[in-house]
């Protein structure tokens, strides 16, 4: 198991390191020139003189092994507009990401997975026929309507929670809770909707497997053959899903963290872009590249104790 986990960590630095220097290529290929935004606001600088400054006047390969060789000591530059490094304005915003999607994949593995059970063990009912329609909404309706929707009613309407906004969860649970509440559940609804139908077919094809036969021709009691037998092995499927749901939810929250207002690390892409503040995008997008890569690495790792069959396999 050692091995194998040793393997899978090997495999994620190369990786890493290759999105490292493509996040550099692509953001500095967007047109603008972040020196003209100072400029605007400094009329007495030269934009020469400020392209300097920034580092800007040397060529692309240049400030591609600038920015790389800093990246290997921990250094990811310093932000054009904020005043302050790159990892404090990141260190900032990625808790508040890294909340919202847990919140998100919460709501989306609490939903999804009973409902995909129910729905497998009376296939063909109004039980089945009514979770598959209400997965199908799910999966079809975009966030941010959903979001619309759920802060007219309980925001605006009932007045049950804050429409915006953001408590950290380590100064009040209870206002994070009531602010984390609706975003999770706009951004986690259409996930637990895909999870819902992924069980289903799963839950389905294993209990038709010959050993599910055989459990109840041995006399298991039903219970113990649903729990035992057939949500062992029709979890392994919903295990890989759920690892990417949740880098899809790291890595795409901008839109529900812009209509609730949520201070995350979207929120700082999206300003950070319309600036050209090119380190802070640089360094937001290779910290939400890292977390995906290390989920990954947390569920191929759990995927080998569930299934023994692929640490086994590694070592060929």
């Amino acid at each position: 198991m050692i091995r194998y986990i040793i393997k899978r960590i090997l495999i994620m630095i190369p990786t890493f390191l290759m999105v490292a220097i493509l996040i550099f290529c692509v953001v500095n290929i967007i047109p603008g020139d972040p020196a003209a935004i100072v400029k605007g606001n400094d009329s007495i600088a030269d934009i020469e003189t400020i392209r300097a400054r920034m580092g800007l006047d040397r060529s692309f390969l240049e400030r591609l092994w600038d920015w790389f060789f800093k990246l290997l000591q921990g250094d990811l530059g310093d932000s054009y507009f904020l005043g302050r490094t790159v990892l404090e304005a990141i260190k900032e915003r990625i808790p508040v990401t890294l909340s919202l999607a847990t919140a998100a994949l919460s709501v989306a593995i609490i939903v999804g997975i009973p409902l995909g059970i129910i729905a497998a063990l009376k296939p063909n009912s109004l039980f089945d026929t009514a979770i598959m329609g209400v997965s199908l909404l799910g999966v079809s309706t975009p966030e941010f309507f959903l979001g619309l929707i759920l802060m007219f009613i309980f925001a605006i309407t009932l007045r049950l929670v804050p429409s915006s906004g953001y408590t950290p969860i380590t100064d009040d649970f209870g206002g994070w809770a009531k602010h984390i509440i609706l975003p999770a559940l706009a951004y986690g609804f259409g996930q637990s909707a895909y999870i819902a139908r992924l069980m289903r077919s799963s839950m389905l094809e294993v209990l038709n497997q010959d050993f599910i036969v055989t459990a109840r021709a041995k006399g298991q009691s039903e219970l113990m053959i649903i729990i035992k037998h057939a949500l062992r092995n029709a979890f392994l499927p919903i295990l890989t899903a759920i690892g990417m749901i949740y880098a899809l939810l790291l890595g795409g929250a901008f839109i529900t963290e812009s209509l609730f207002r949520i201070p995350g690390a979207g929120n700082l892409i999206i300003s950070s872009i319309r600036k050209f503040d090119f380190p802070v995008v640089q360094g937001a997008l290779l910290f939400v590249a890292a977390a995906i890569l290390f989920v990954n690495l947390i569920v191929d790792i759990l995927y080998a104790f569930v299934d023994p069959r692929v640490r086994y396999g590694s070592k060929k």
